[in-house]
């Protein structure tokens, strides 16, 4: 049975902190104790453990801030995607093991969410097509360490997508070059589009 800190904590990470409009802002305690369900108490639990994952500030007398995602962060973190997710190419290609269907189905359910109040949604399912090809290289360490991003993965994807218009359809585009490579059994051109994609997505974000 999920606990109140836990529905606080997810609650929290999927749905307050991936909004663009909220980056900056200090959350009020009582206001999300009442959206959630919860009392006070499991919020408070929540914002500690986001804290130490650096995601919430806690101000004295103030309480907890949305921390915004700075340059520096935004590109260590496509550099530590783009290490990761050149890895999962470079071995699941040589041995046979890219899940082909997976990823093709995961590209058609983005296809479906087109629209701006979707996007989200769209995020999400992008970090599963990426996730998914890590997975497949079965290093179940990797895959936490890689699933550990997801929230700021899933944030800088959303501003990315509110920051340029379009951008959607260029994802889609550069995840169907991504699939196709891997499908041929590319690794040089499979990380020549992960670097692509990566690249383009952090153009974005540091120009927003």
């Amino acid at each position: 049975m999920t606990s109140g800190r836990e529905k606080a904590y997810a609650f929290l990470k999927e749905h307050v902190l991936t909004d663009p409009d909220r980056q900056g802002e200090f959350l009020s305690e009582q206001e999300l104790a009442d959206r959630i369900g919860v009392s006070r108490t499991p919020i408070r639990e929540a914002l500690l453990l986001l804290a130490a994952e650096d995601l919430v500030r806690l101000v004295p007398k103030r309480g907890a801030q949305i921390v915004p995602l700075s340059g520096r962060e935004i590109t260590e973190l496509m550099e530590l995607r783009g290490l990761v997710e050149r890895y999962a190419a470079g071995r699941i290609i040589p041995e046979g093991r890219a899940p082909l269907a997976e990823l093709a189905e995961l590209l058609e359910r983005q296809r479906a969410l087109s629209s701006p109040e979707q996007a989200r949604e769209f995020i999400a399912v992008d970090h599963l097509f990426h996730a998914t090809m890590v997975a497949a290289v079965g290093n179940e360490l990797l895959s936490r360490h890689y699933d550990g991003l997801r929230s700021r993965q899933i944030r800088a994807g959303v501003v990315a997508l509110y920051n340029q218009q379009g951008r959607q359809e260029a994802v889609l585009a550069e995840h169907q070059a991504i699939l196709e490579a891997v499908a041929s059994g590319d690794r040089p051109a499979a990380c020549a589009a992960i670097d692509g994609h990566l690249e383009t997505t952090l153009k974005v974000l540091l120009a927003g």
